[in-house]
């Protein structure tokens, strides 16, 4: 076992599922990642393996078919799961924060209707909040929902929902006016609807259009799309909760579990990256010895082995927050940002390492340097980050003048 990213304090249990889903990366994911990547090709054998490994119920509570497990096994899972391909963390992502939502946030009825066929990985999720003319300033959405006796009808389009595709169940946050007069702040006038769909692209429901995969720089493999409602019925039973006008929170709630959730990718990328670059710094000869021994080469692995280390600390600090029921906004929030920062950073210093080699498809650092941009935007901007550290911090520190 590697040096880096240890993790203290885990029971048996956590250590028996890490070591189980790291066999399953290295036997069946790192293999053949590259090739199925530069195919564009979904990895269906290896998400029927992750079914098979029960890592689509991994949070899902036991009652519901699940393993009931927290928030930190699950970062933890992912930063291993990244460390092989990012884009099969990204499958799961989005599964686990609409299963999340449901857990916190859903109706009886809708709990025991959707969770235990999402435990079982029957059922897969995908969420949408992006739209096409906004990116972050969630509370410009436009999409609506009107009231129309036990339905509502939906209207509008939104954009870069992973696994848009390949979902039978999205969580789309629309615009809800009912019972919010003129005047009423965005946030508090929005709501989340639980729309069920069939796989695939076109028409998949009456009034949804999924038109077609979104081609990426990277991130590839995984199903990227547009969705398109046009007078899309869905019952009122299918609000989340219940209760129109609480949209807003319920997404916020799920991003906090997604930014920890891109921590740990943005760790796993970075750990993969150094082991790359520390194996091919040993096996590259010049000036008669091997790279490693250059003192410029040792300089580089020592920062970017320091930046892996610090990067799965403040992901396991946000995860913990989070499971012991604390507000972690602050924590996701800064891990998030360093996590994916480092990332890019220890991605780039491999690929430096492997010199003209690293611009070769050949060579796995090459998807590598593609995939550490997309932890940058996803979930929120580095820049969105610093804006809510940043009013986190001015919360805790009010100057009493």
């Amino acid at each position: 076992m590697a040096r880096l990213a240890q993790t203290a304090g885990l029971t048996d249990v956590q250590q028996e599922i890490l070591s189980t889903v790291r066999d399953f990366v290295d036997k069946e994911i790192i293999p053949v990642a590259t090739e199925l990547e530069h195919r564009d090709e979904y990895p269906q054998a290896i998400v029927d393996g992750l079914k098979e490994l029960g890592l689509f119920g991994l949070m899902i509570p036991e009652e519901y078919g699940g393993l009931g497990e927290s928030l930190l096994t699950y970062a933890l899972c992912v930063e291993e799961i990244a460390r092989g391909w990012m884009s099969v963390s990204g499958i799961i992502n989005t599964h686990f924060i609409v299963a999340y939502m449901l857990k916190q946030h859903g109706t009886q009825e809708q709990k025991d209707h959707f969770l235990p066929r999402m435990a079982a990985g029957e059922i897969r999720g995908a969420f949408s909040m992006s739209e096409p003319a906004l990116g972050s300033d969630v509370s410009a959405i436009t999409s609506k929902a009107v009231r129309d006796g036990d339905e509502y009808v939906l209207t509008g389009q939104k954009m870069w929902l992973t696994n848009g595709g390949t979902s039978s169940l999205v969580a789309v946050l629309v615009r809800s006016d009912e019972g919010h007069p003129e005047g009423t702040a965005p946030h508090k006038s929005m709501t989340t609807f639980l729309v069920e769909k069939e796989p695939g692209f076109g028409e998949v429901r009456p009034g949804l259009t999924i038109p077609g995969k979104i081609e990426k720089m990277g991130y590839k493999g995984v199903d990227t799309t547009e969705l398109i409602m046009d007078g899309l019925r869905v019952p009122a039973d299918r609000v989340l909760g219940g209760v129109t006008g609480r949209g807003f929170y319920q997404m916020m709630d799920g991003v906090e579990v997604g930014r920890v959730n891109v921590a740990a990718r943005g760790c796993g990328v970075a750990q993969r990256a150094f082991e790359l670059g520390v194996r091919y710094a040993q096996q590259r000869h010049t000036f008669g010895k091997p790279i490693a021994q250059h003192q410029a080469i040792q300089f580089k692995l020592a920062e970017m082995a320091t930046k892996v280390e610090a990067a799965h600390a403040m992901m396991v600090n946000a995860a913990r927050k989070k499971d012991s029921g604390e507000r972690n906004d602050l924590e996701a929030g800064m891990a998030k940002y360093l996590a994916s920062e480092y990332c890019k950073e220890v991605v780039e210093d491999a690929f430096r390492i492997h010199g003209g080699y690293g611009f070769s498809k050949e060579y796995e650092i090459e998807r590598l340097y593609r995939e550490a941009p997309m932890l940058l935007i996803g979930e929120g901007t580095a820049e969105i980050q610093k804006m809510i550290i940043g009013r986190r911090l001015l919360e805790e520190y009010r100057f009493q003048g």
